[in-house]
């Protein structure tokens, strides 16, 4: 038992200092990393030399340390997904296959619009179907924006929010005010909802992706006839498709650390 905990602890320590590599620090010095892991630097260099014959460092000039090529094969095998649509289609898959709903996954342009990149369709004979994909959609509409602009910085969301914001079905939202608090809504549940605010008679719940930076990149969505999405069956909905997102958030490299950051700018904080 003594064992097993030795090599847990171990693995802790190694991925701390993997953990302490990024783009501004790319190669590191024993003394580095044992400062920012707060390990011996006796720990550090036993450690990195097992890490070094894995493949998981290499050192570079001046007896410094880089992230090693068994990292960067692992990354560039397939095996690892680094797209937001491959990273989601299992997701998509799981999600229809609990809800009986289709399921689909909505990715954040650069314009501020989104798009659909793919959907697992529901065995229903009466289902949600998507037709347009890679056509830009304005934010407010609808479950799916709602959820990628309710976690945007704080000033994107103004600037959205300030208009014209477009009326598409009587039961489209254009009000700011309750947009804004429809926005802080999101943010405490994890998950935004929809009833027949962007397509007649489709209901939909969806759920941020954030990508390895920690900011929102897409998001996951539910959607289903009105008939068979009662707000009950909306809330449960919303809990599972909010868990299957962080899984794909997850596969995308971010960290909760990093998507509370981002929560806290959305809210203003």
């Amino acid at each position: 038992m003594q064992e097993t905990r030795g090599s847990v602890q171990s693995i802790d320590r190694a991925v701390a200092i993997l953990r302490c590599f990024d783009a501004r620090t790319p190669d590191l010095g024993i003394s580095d990393l044992a400062r920012a892991t707060g390990l011996s630097t006796s720990t550090v260099h036993r450690l990195l030399l097992a890490m070094q014959e894995n493949g998981l460092v290499r050192q570079t000039a001046h007896r410094r340390y880089a992230i090693g090529p068994l990292v960067v094969q692992l990354a560039h095998s397939g095996g690892i997904p680094t797209g937001l649509r491959d990273a989601a289609l299992p997701v998509l898959r799981a999600l229809r296959d609990d809800t009986g709903e289709t399921a689909a996954v909505h990715e954040l342009l650069l314009s501020g619009q989104r798009v659909v990149l793919d959907q697992v369709e529901s065995f229903h004979q009466l289902r949600r179907t998507y037709t347009e994909f890679g056509l830009p959609v304005a934010l407010p509409l609808g479950a799916p924006g709602k959820a990628l602009l309710a976690f945007l910085p704080f000033e994107r969301q103004q600037d959205v929010l300030k208009g014209p914001l477009e009326q598409v079905q009587p039961a489209t939202i254009t009000d700011p005010e309750v947009l804004a608090e429809q926005f802080a809504d999101i943010r405490r549940r994890g998950y935004a909802m929809s009833r027949t605010e962007r397509t007649a008679g489709i209901c939909s719940v969806a759920a941020p992706v954030y990508g390895h930076s920690g900011q929102v990149t897409g998001c996951l969505s539910v959607s289903g006839p009105e008939m068979r999405m009662p707000v009950e069956r909306m809330e449960e909905f919303g809990m599972r498709v909010a868990a299957g997102a962080w899984s794909v958030s997850e596969l995308l490299g971010t960290t909760p650390a990093a998507r509370d950051r981002s929560t806290a700018l959305a809210g203003g904080r």
